[in-house]
């Protein structure tokens, strides 16, 4: 009897060794698989980034994601964002463009969507106008047109307020704005996360999205003569035509902010959505967003995966 329970016992044990070495081989071949399947992380030229899941919001890439930084035109999300927001707001209604708004431009050395005084642009226009050629002309109209007050620095001066207001519905407590196109005046700043998010809540929007993923437009403006004129836009975002699955977002500098960029895609029903802040030329802003991007794509656990987890 002996003899039979050591026999048993040594199978009992060869079973176990069979079955520990089994579970250890198969750990170890699911471990390099998930160690293969993990790119390492990028390095980028800006001095802050951020990436995301758009889908679950899970935070793919992250360097000083909470530094507050300068914005330049990245501003001008959250000034469309505003104006989406309006209630019952009609696109095509229009506004005429003023003197002040083309001093603006002239007295700030700004950026420009070339509009002329007296013409009559709608407001669909005007946020081509906006996010295309990064026009503050168009920026400083559709602060005064959607802002409250009887003066236009009352107008302007509640239109940012309401940016601010924007910003904090979205828990955002590293973003403050004091200009509705991104020339600040010391006040006007934000961080990688927090763009990111405001750009993703944007996007939610069918208007802004078709609006930052066009590449180039021509639109019919009236002219103050009752005739019309063609103005043509192209946007600045470089990202557009030259990153596959590229649908925005908008881009910024100025001599604080440096090159910044806000960007997204989406590849096989999956987006990704960043921000890189203070890179140092054009070229190195779209570089920066394609490496973070081509990460994020693949760090992401697809949607048919995750619904199996």
């Amino acid at each position: 009897m002996k003899i039979g329970i050591k026999g048993t016992n040594r199978a009992s044990a060869a079973v176990t060794v069979a079955l520990t070495a089994g579970a250890v081989l198969t750990g170890s071949v699911f471990a390099t698989g998930a160690q293969a399947a993990t790119p390492p992380a990028p390095t980028i030229v800006a001095k802050g980034g951020y990436v995301m899941d758009d889908g679950t919001a899970t935070t793919l890439f992250s360097k000083a994601a909470e530094t507050r930084r300068s914005t330049g035109s990245t501003t001008k999300i959250m000034t469309a964002k505003v104006v989406l927001s309006q209630k019952n707001l009609n696109l095509d209604s229009k506004v005429t463009i003023q003197q002040a708004y083309s001093d603006y431009i002239v007295s700030k050395g700004a950026s420009s969507a070339h509009l002329f005084v007296g013409d009559r642009v709608t407001v669909r226009q005007l946020l081509y106008g906006l996010m295309l050629p990064s026009g503050c002309d168009a920026a400083y109209a559709l602060a005064d047109k959607f802002g409250t007050g009887t003066t236009r620095a009352a107008r302007v001066k509640s239109f940012i307020g309401k940016m601010n207001a924007s910003a904090t519905s979205l828990g955002l407590k590293n973003t403050h704005f004091d200009s509705f196109d991104g020339i600040g005046n010391g006040s006007n700043y934000s961080t990688p996360r927090d763009l990111t998010k405001i750009a993703a809540g944007a996007m939610k929007n069918a208007t802004f999205r078709s609006v930052v993923k066009t590449r180039s437009t021509r639109q019919k403006v009236t002219t103050k003569s009752g005739g019309y004129r063609y103005m043509s836009w192209t946007n600045t975002n470089k990202l557009l035509g030259t990153y596959s699955g590229a649908i925005g977002v908008k881009t910024g500098s100025g001599p604080t902010a440096k090159y910044c960029l806000v960007f997204a895609a989406t590849r096989n029903g999956r987006t990704v959505i960043g921000t890189v802040l203070a890179s140092t030329s054009e070229t190195t802003r779209t570089a920066d967003a394609k490496k973070l991007m081509d990460y994020g794509f693949k760090k992401a656990v697809p949607r048919s995966i995750r619904r199996g987890l």
